[in-house]
C-alpha cells in the first residue's frame, strides 16, 4: 500500500505549492517559447530546466532528430519527451519538499537540518558520489592530462541546472586557475544543492 501512495504524493509535492508550481510555469513558458521560437535565442531551454535527469537523454544517441521510419522517430521523440517530463515532475517535486519544509527551529539547528538531507539518505549520497567523480575527472582531465578535451562537461551536465550559473560566473575569467577554481567549487555547490533538494524528496516521500 505504502509504495501506491508515494507516486500520489511526489504529484502532490510536484503541484501542491507555489514554489514547484512556479517552477511549472517558467518549464511551459520555455516550451511553449521553443517552438514559437525554433531557432532558439529565447527563454530558457526545457532541457537546462529539467536537468540533471532530462541531461540523461544526451547519453543514448536516440531523441528528436534521429533518422529511420517514423514509429523510430516517433519513439525517439517521445523517449525525449519523457525524460522531459520526468526531469520535470522529479524538479517539481523538490522544491515542493522544500517550500514545505518546517520553521520555527533556532538558526543553527535550521542551517543544520538544510544540509542534513544531502548526506543521510541513499539518494542523495549517490549522486554526491557521481558529482564528486565527475569534477576529480574534469580536474584530473585539465591539471594532469595533456589534452582535456570536454571534460568539463561531465561536471556541469551532473550538477545542472545551478552549475550553468558556475560556467557563466568563470567565463568572463578566461582559461586560468581562478577560472578553474570558480567552475570547480561552482559545480559542487551546485552538486550540493541538488543533494540538499533530492535528499528533502526523500524524506518527504517517506513520510
Amino acid at each position: 500500500m505504502s509504495h501506491a501512495v508515494r507516486p500520489r504524493r511526489l504529484f502532490t509535492l510536484a503541484t501542491g505549492n507555489w514554489l514547484s508550481r512556479g517552477y511549472l510555469a517558467v518549464l511551459a513558458l520555455s516550451v511553449g517559447a521553443m517552438f514559437a521560437f525554433p531557432e532558439g535565442g529565447f527563454g530558457l531551454d526545457p532541457m537546462t530546466l529539467t536537468a540533471p535527469l532530462s541531461f540523461l537523454g544526451m547519453a543514448f544517441p536516440f531523441g528528436p532528430g534521429t533518422e529511420g521510419s517514423l514509429a523510430v522517430e516517433v519513439l525517439a521523440t517521445g523517449f525525449w519527451a519523457g525524460l522531459l517530463l520526468l526531469g520535470a515532475l522529479g524538479n517539481a517535486a523538490a522544491l515542493g519538499a522544500l517550500a514545505s519544509r518546517s520553521a520555527g527551529a533556532s538558526p543553527r539547528r535550521r542551517v543544520r537540518g538544510l544540509m542534513a538531507p544531502a548526506v543521510d539518505n541513499w539518494l542523495s549520497r549517490g549522486y554526491l558520489a557521481v558529482v564528486a567523480a565527475a569534477i576529480g575527472f574534469f580536474l584530473y582531465a585539465v591539471c594532469l592530462s595533456p589534452d582535456p578535451g570536454f571534460a568539463g562537461i561531465w561536471p556541469l551536465m551532473a550538477t545542472a541546472p545551478l552549475s550553468i550559473v558556475a560556467i557563466t560566473a568563470s567565463g568572463p575569467m578566461g582559461d586560468g586557475s581562478l577560472s578553474l577554481v570558480v567552475f570547480s567549487a561552482g559545480t559542487a555547490l551546485a552538486g550540493l544543492c541538488n543533494a540538499v533538494l533530492l535528499g528533502r524528496l526523500a524524506r518527504a516521500l517517506r513520510r
